[in-house]
């Protein structure tokens, strides 16, 4: 079995999105859980979404910014981030990240269907 220690600013893995706003990339090592890296730019926002039966946590490890969370009421809230604070998204909740002056850089793990 391969030891499986990372960094989280190298997680490895491969590029699964880039453009003038972030890279992502997914490390799929695990069997049930992918480990995922966001680097947003600063100013800029993830396009945000939500998905049924599926949860997540969000690790910000640099930089701050806002996340935005909308609950399945509906009910609307933005949360400061900063390095080292950890969000939990429960199932179903939209959740969007809107990068600080300095940008923002997040790691995320959920489980292994990619939905979106």
């Amino acid at each position: 079995m391969k030891q499986h220690v990372l960094k989280a600013a190298h997680i490895g893995g491969d590029i699964v999105k880039e453009d003038d706003r972030y890279v992502v990339r997914d490390n799929k090592t695990l069997n049930n859980l992918v480990l995922s890296s966001t680097d947003l730019k600063p100013t800029k926002s993830t396009s945000g979404h939500a998905h049924k039966g599926q949860e997540e946590v969000y690790h910000f490890t640099k930089g701050s910014g806002k996340m935005e969370l909308i609950d399945t009421n509906g009910d609307k809230k933005m949360v400061f981030v900063t390095e080292g604070d950890i969000v939990l998204i429960p199932d179903g909740w939209f959740h969007r990240v809107h990068a600080g002056p300095k940008g923002v850089y997040f790691v995320c793990v959920f489980d292994g269907r990619r939905t979106h």
